[in-house]
């Protein structure tokens, strides 16, 4: 062996080493699949084997959206192979899977059963034409065969596999052979003997084109001259022609995938067989795609069996052909599906920041990205300036969304398709890329309405009776809210001024050089006319901000309709268009279909990181834009939270100010806010995870007068989340929860908390247990800003009174306690009452429905009042029944509304005999006055507790509202 081959070798070997360790600490899976790969060949600098492992580590490489997903995803645990059918040559033009149908088993193809060696004829190599809509995953098959064949998997009868991008090739300027092509690509594959052309040996060749569409193919002689030297120079397009003739390498095999508007491109004699990829047409196939989604990500136990219900939620829904089904016959929208409830459920405090608005911008960049609108076949228009596919999206199907949105509609006809989408008539051109638009994107975006288990197909056409909807509902609004961000919804005389201004404003410009030269000799009177040119574009810039101004009064209207106040929160109403509606489903109002997410929509778009997306989509919104709709929209907000808002608004203001991630907004509106009223709403980890965000924006210094969380069920991993709001609210309330005692370790760590400030803290109905009351009241030595503690229905004992009893000394600013409805006797209520007659400033305690004697409520009103050295009382309020001794309660009034307003959830068998207990006492009292007028005034609460007990009896009382004492 001579030296420069022993120097070329040893360097390969060199270079094979260091990628060998680098594959093993950047990627484990690939590295383990390279060394599987690896073992069968003798020859480590092999180039075929250095391809394997160098496609595999490049085709591994998953877009940036997926990490959203959490973790290392392998694409051969998250690939769910869909629907296959091959076609024959009459049906291959026109022919579209429907949803909700399936198709004849004989027709189900695989690619490596499509690239059957023995499918071969005159011993020239197959032509396989792979072809699908939008969405169909297309690019994600493409890239597990590739993942597959490095791996041994699968197409086994090619010993070399070489993938191209044609929207790459499309870029090529200069003339390449198909060797230098190669090679300039895979570098390790340059020279090798199964592209020199001799023999037969291209036959363990497979060509994969990817995209076909993006290149422009002429199989005519006069426009591709014919070239079958693989070192022969020519066009990247001519290559790829004559590989598809067999005039060059013709033993070879050739993949091309396309969509369905270029498959007439490639003439009929050059492909063998043609199929067509129909995505997910069965819910077990979308259950599967979920199933490998939905749980690669939830290692703890209790993320995982959340998973695990979210599947059988969805798999419900989608057996019932709902019209979730019929969106997830494409595999995008099940990435959508997935991508949303992920959100939805696994968002927490450690996770980056995700929007809804970043994964719907994520989900058209991964599916539009790049893509432009192109012209007729033989126009020589260069690449930029086609025109974007997705602001031609915006423009018909945006303006179709638009329309939907402000007339409250969901569902459209065909003839409504066609006055916004169709138009007027129009040019050649124009009817050209309306056609590659129907054919390619207009199924990505509508389906079929699905009414009732319904399925409206084309037969129903004739009568009109066919109606469309867009795939899934979030997208009506999304696109409607991007149509008017981008500002196409101007009206002509809009677009005129914008028109005229610029180019007076041009104009202006070179007007403006000439008066400076004739200015010596001008009259300066003149020169007002001028003047004049420069005056139209001010004119246009004020039109301008009215503009954005009139879009952010629309988005805050939007926000806060009338109609919308009772509606769920925005996310409970996504939540549900993914997972349906399990049990009794409500009526809709006669106001029509609620689009509360158009207007967060319109605030998340204008975020810095979905207008770089965009930006790549060819959408851009100018940072002017968002300075003017931004100082516009907090006006507007401030001036509608003046108003009392229901919860369910209050929640979806907080989403559009964390969609909108602006810190500096966020703050000035909150600053306006004096109280966060959130009670029962159905709160979740994103949910606090959201509120907590908001908040967080604000100022140390920010404190707000309350926050209601009650009726929230709230968990201990929410209240961990919720712990950095916490320290900007002074009253907090927290009833009905599922808070249990190691809760009350966060509870405790935040009254300690120097940062926080909380006055009053209401625990009414959690079981905390004594417990958990004895780990809270750890706090009372060092807090001195509590002076309102409610405890009442925490199951606390009489443990926890005494104990209660003991560190009242403590902390000298409390000046109510509220422990009614516990299991606290006669002694430790006794114990309780001493220690509040001796503390300097508590003036009122609640001890109401325990179990006490008459003994024992006696002794309390009697000890209740506490005797100075001067002679002077200070009476501590025990509100412990209706009556005192023979005398009635100044306090039975509260007493009986806390009752009434949460029996309902309380245990009925107790406070019946609690009710009953308060009758007899006041039959008691009201014999022992002598005043008529004290006996009517018994009666007259004898009748309010009957009417309660009554209630009681009957079910009638109203659900409970977490009356705060």
């Amino acid at each position: 062996m001579s030296s420069i081959h022993r120097r070329q070798l040893s360097q390969l070997l060199a270079v094979w080493r260091l990628k060998n360790r680098l594959e093993v600490s950047l990627c484990p899976a690939a590295a383990f699949h390279c060394r599987t790969v690896c073992s069968t060949s003798s020859e480590p600098g092999d180039p075929i084997e250095v391809h394997r492992r160098k496609l595999f580590l490049w085709f591994s490489h998953l877009p940036q959206e997926e990490k959203q997903f959490g973790g290392y995803f392998s694409p051969e645990k998250m690939h769910v192979d869909p629907l296959i059918l091959e076609r024959n040559t009459e049906e291959r033009v026109g022919l579209h899977c429907s949803p909700l149908q399936a198709p004849s088993p004989s027709s189900h193809v695989t690619v490596e059963q499509l690239l059957d060696p023995s499918s071969c004829c005159d011993g020239r190599g197959l032509n396989v034409l792979l072809y699908g809509a939008v969405g169909t995953g297309k690019s994600t098959l493409v890239r597990k065969l590739v993942l597959d064949w490095c791996s041994g998997k699968t197409l086994r009868q090619f010993k070399l596999l070489i993938p191209f991008s044609c929207e790459d090739l499309s870029q090529l300027n200069k003339t390449a052979s198909l060797r230098d092509l190669v090679s300039r690509k895979y570098l390790h594959l340059s020279k090798h003997p199964l592209l020199s052309g001799a023999g037969d040996q291209a036959k363990d060749v497979l060509f994969l084109f990817n995209g076909m569409e993006k290149m422009k193919l002429d199989f005519r002689i006069g426009a591709s001259e014919l070239c079958s030297d693989p070192n022969e120079s020519v066009p990247s397009d001519v290559l790829v022609v004559n590989l598809l003739r067999k005039y060059l390498l013709p033993e070879a095999s050739v993949l091309v995938t396309t969509r369905l508007s270029a498959v007439e491109r490639i003439p009929q004699k050059y492909v063998s067989r043609y199929a067509q990829i129909c995505g997910f047409n069965d819910p077990d196939r979308q259950r599967a795609y979920f199933t490998s989604r939905l749980l690669q990500q939830t290692g703890e136990t209790d993320r995982n069996h959340e998973a695990h219900a979210l599947i059988e939620l969805l798999y419900l829904n989608l057996q019932r052909e709902s019209q979730l089904a019929a969106a997830c016959f494409l595999p995008s929208y099940c990435w959508l599906t997935c991508a949303t409830l992920h959100f939805l459920h696994f968002t927490d405090a450690k996770a980056p920041i995700r929007t809804l608005t970043g994964i719907y911008t994520s989900f058209l960049r991964l599916n539009f990205g790049g893509e432009v609108l192109e012209r007729k076949t033989g126009t020589n228009v260069p690449i930029q300036d086609h025109s974007s596919l997705m602001l031609y999206v915006v423009r018909t199907l945006g303006k179709l969304a638009y329309d939907g949105v402000t007339y409250k509609r969901t569902s459209f006809s065909e003839k409504e398709l066609e006055q916004w989408i169709g138009g007027k008539t129009k040019t050649d051109e124009e009817l050209h890329q309306l056609a590659i638009f129907r054919t390619d994107v207009l199924d990505f975006f509508l389906a079929p309405c699905v009414e009732n288990g319904k399925h409206f197909d084309e037969e129903d056409g004739e009568n009109d009776m066919s109606r469309y909807v867009f795939a899934v509902p979030a997208m009506q609004e999304y696109l409607a809210a991007l149509y008017v961000v981008l500002g196409e919804n101007k009206s002509a005389l809009e677009k005129m001024t914008r028109q005229v201004s610029v180019a007076i404003g041009q104009a202006s410009e070179d007007v403006g050089a000439l008066v400076s030269i004739l200015s010596k000799v001008i009259p300066l009177r003149i020169f007002a006319v001028f003047n004049l040119l420069k005056l139209f574009p001010k004119v246009y810039d004020r039109i301008n901000r009215y503009n954005k101004g009139s879009i952010a009064k629309t988005m805050a209207a939007e926000l806060f309709r009338n109609e919308d106040s009772h509606n769920e929160d925005v996310l409970d109403q996504v939540e549900q268009s993914l997972l349906g509606v399990h049990g009794p489903q409500l009526q809709q109002g006669t106001e029509g279909q609620p689009f509360e997410l158009y207007p967060i929509f319109m605030g998340g778009l204008l975020h810095y990181g979905n207008r770089v997306l965009l930006q790549q989509l060819g959408c851009s919104i100018q940072s002017s834009t968002v300075v003017q709709i931004t100082r516009a929209l907090r006006k507007y907000l401030v001036r509608e939270l003046n108003k009392p808002q229901p919860p369910e608004e209050v929640m979806d203001l907080l989403v559009l100010l964390y969609e909108f991630q602006n810190p500096r907004l966020t703050a000035d509106v909150l600053a306006s806010i004096r109280s966060i009223c959130l009670t029962n709403i159905r709160m979740t980890s994103l949910k606090c995870f959201i509120l907590s965000s908001v908040l967080s924006c604000t100022p140390a210094s920010y404190h707000m007068q309350e926050m209601d969380l009650s009726s929230c069920l709230l968990t201990h991993d929410m209240l961990k989340t919720l712990g950095p709001a916490f320290r900007h609210v002074t009253s907090l309330n927290l009833q009905f929860n599922s808070l249990g005692p190691d809760s009350c370790i966060l509870l405790r760590d935040l009254l300690l908390d120097p940062k926080a400030s909380i006055k009053s803290l209401q625990l009414c109905d959690n079981p905390l247990m004594d417990s958990g009351a004895h780990t809270l009241l750890e706090a009372l030595p060092e807090n001195q800003s509590l002076t309102y503690l409610s405890l009442m229905h925490t199951g606390l004992g009489d443990a926890g009174a005494l104990d209660l009893a003991g560190k009242l000394q403590k902390h000298m600013g409390l000046q109510e306690l509220n422990v009614a409805y516990n299991n606290i006797g006669d002694n430790a209520a006794l114990a309780l009452v001493d220690a509040c007659r001796e503390h300097p400033n508590i003036h009122t305690l609640h001890l109401y429905l325990n179990p006490l004697s008459d003994v024992g409520k006696q002794s309390l009103y009697v000890r209740g009042i506490t005797k100075s050295h001067g002679g002077s009382g200070r009476r501590v309020r025990v509100l412990a029944s209706v009556t005192e001794g023979s005398d009635l309660s100044e306090d039975w009034h509260p007493i009986l509304s806390v009752i009434r307003e949460n029996a309902s959830s309380w245990d009925r068998g107790r406070v019946k005999e609690q009710l009953k207990v308060f009758l007899r006492d006041l039959e008691w009292g009201r014999q022992q006055q002598q005043s008529l007028w004290k006996r009517l005034h018994f009666r007259r609460v004898e009748k309010g507790v009957r009417q309660t007990l009554q209630m009681l009896e009957k079910d009638t009382l109203p659900p409970p509202t977490g009356y705060s004492k």
